[in-house]
């Protein structure tokens, strides 16, 4: 099987092309490594897939230096042109979307990049899969499509037609157009609602790379919501272990759904979505005390209230990815905090020991 990840320089889109390299599959990622943060960061995560050119030639296919079974392009969604070439070249079996513009406070700043990346660039997707007989795409979805929904754990029934940010409303489009393309060309979709990522190789705009940092360096963290944010924080090889069973198990419709009492995570077409989080939500204070116990420093601590775009609590109920899957994430907030402190005081080449929690 052949198989197109995009966002391959980011974080979850990395470590998916690593899982699929080692599992045998044919990889070609893709990735226009902009700068939305420090670029070292991406490059480095290439250059551990044996992509090690440090000036990357846009639309040029690179073998990678490692892996006989990967290949990379650095490519922008909204170029239709080059990505239609790309579909006819390489015949992709399946294809996971990874890529997108991230961030929920970057939204209110920069709402045009949402648009172009995570919409007008998702279309482009879906229409190579259409004129490509690509039968099998899925594609990361978020947690913050829940936006005002206050009935925990979020679930995939539940309705959610209530963003608080541009960027969750970008996720939300994405899965209706999913929907339309199932429907309308057989297309088996499946959207996977992520429950904050953190892990090795992590964004250097989340929290736990924010807080980490901070805290070495000796300056203040923000502490937003005076701290009384719960998060379903997910450790990354558990989201990573989630979207390959699903990309082995494509979307199939549901027999028993009907336009009389519609259910949201499921259709009469080939389409699903689904939940990966811990379900274990943890209390924000708690997360940074966890970081706090790994490194033996308390960090000073802006108490500030809740962000405009945020939510004050994300829950995720996983049942139908246990039930469909045979699944659930497992890795608990300790030992994946312990392992991106490893991670991040090797990449930053920092002098600490971290103390065992």
């Amino acid at each position: 099987m052949k198989i197109l990840i995009t966002g391959t320089a980011g974080f979850i889109g990395y470590h998916l092309a690593e899982r699929l390299i080692s599992d045998g599959y044919d990889v070609v990622g893709l990735d226009s490594i902009n700068d939305y943060y420090d670029i070292r960061v991406k490059f480095g995560r290439l250059e551990r897939s044996g992509i090690s050119q440090s000036s990357l030639e846009y639309n040029k296919l690179y073998q990678s230096d490692k892996y006989k079974n990967y290949k990379f392009i650095k490519l922008n969604l909204e170029d239709k042109e080059n990505l239609s070439d790309l579909f006819k070249k390489e015949k992709f079996d399946a294809v996971c979307n990874l890529a997108a513009q991230a961030g929920v406070r970057y939204s209110l700043t920069n709402p045009d990049v949402y648009i172009k990346s995570n919409i007008s660039g998702f279309m482009n997707i879906l229409e190579d899969c259409r004129h490509n007989d690509v039968k099998n795409l899925v594609y990361a979805s978020s947690s913050s499509v829940y936006g005002m929904n206050e009935e925990y754990p979020f679930s995939i029934h539940h309705n959610v037609d209530h963003p608080v940010s541009l960027y969750a409303a970008s996720k939300k489009s994405n899965e209706l157009m999913a929907h339309c393309y199932s429907h309308l060309y057989g297309i088996c979709t499946t959207g996977l609602r992520f429950f904050t990522v953190y892990g090795p190789w992590g964004r250097p705009d989340m929290a736990l790379f924010l807080f980490t940092k901070a805290i070495i360096e000796g300056r203040p963290i923000d502490v937003f919501n005076n701290g009384q944010m719960r998060r379903d924080f997910t450790y990354i090889d558990d989201i990573v272990e989630g979207i390959v069973r699903v990309i082995k198990k494509p979307a199939k419709p549901n027999p028993e759904w009907t336009g009389k009492d519609p259910d949201p995570g499921t259709s009469v077409a080939p389409y699903r979505i689904y939940n990966i989080g811990s379900n274990k939500p943890v209390l924000l204070m708690d997360f940074i005390q966890t970081i706090e116990n790994c490194l033996g420093v308390e960090a000073k601590k802006n108490m500030l209230p809740l962000q405009p775009g945020d939510v004050p609590a994300s829950h995720a109920d996983v049942t139908d990815l246990m039930n469909d899957m045979g699944y659930k994430p497992e890795t608990t907030v300790k030992e994946g905090i312990k392992k991106f402190l490893e991670w991040y005081i090797d990449f930053y080449n920092i002098k600490i020991k971290l103390r065992e929690i």
